[in-house]
């Protein structure tokens, strides 16, 4: 895996349409991609796909990558996991929702080698990602965990729920607040 600020020089080559760049750039990071898109999409086909539409945003917008609001990978990440949300629209297949929030981990580990110190504040994060979702009332995190993983709208909430859409914006608005109150308070 290529170091942060390699993946930042291939990305500022690419906005300038540099093509080499741009291979270099996909042959790092393809893999951890796909690895994200295949564990969301649970499909090798819809995860291809899915990664190609990623690295063609990924062409076309490597011009507003701005390092100082976060890492390359992580930017990166965003697309593929955008573009997975957008197939799972579209398509709707049945994506089984973890029941317990300590499956949540295994979706949001990152397949790419670490180095220890990496893998140690990895570790600590998703533990307090889990210590956080548990400390959520049940319905709030099923509906932040259903929109998050299944990208779906208040209203499909409501229904896929059957609660009241007031009510289920409710939810997701005080589970969100209370997962970034937790997580402020554990780091």
């Amino acid at each position: 895996m290529a170091e942060r600020e390699q993946l930042a020089e291939w990305l500022v080559a690419t906005a300038r349409g540099d093509e080499q760049a741009f291979q270099r750039l996909y042959a790092a990071t393809s893999s951890q991609l796909y690895g994200l898109l295949l564990r969301i999409l649970r499909n090798p086909e819809r995860a291809q796909d899915a990664l190609q539409d990623a690295y063609v945003r990924v062409w076309q917008k490597a011009d507003t990558y701005a390092p100082e609001r976060g890492a390359p990978l992580t930017w990166l990440l965003s697309i593929a996991r955008y573009r997975a949300l957008d197939v799972l629209r579209r398509k709707r297949p049945e994506v089984a929702m973890p029941e317990e929030p300590d499956m949540v981990a295994t979706l949001l580990e990152d397949e790419q080698s670490l180095s220890p110190l990496q893998e140690n504040e990895n570790q600590q994060s998703l533990e307090a990602i889990q210590v956080c979702l548990r400390s959520l009332q049940p319905e709030q995190r099923d509906s932040v965990l259903l929109a998050y993983y299944e990208g779906l709208t208040h209203q499909e909430l409501a229904e896929r729920l059957d609660a009241p859409l007031g009510t289920v914006k409710s939810w997701i608005r005080r589970g969100l607040l209370r997962l970034r109150e937790c997580l402020a308070e554990r780091a």
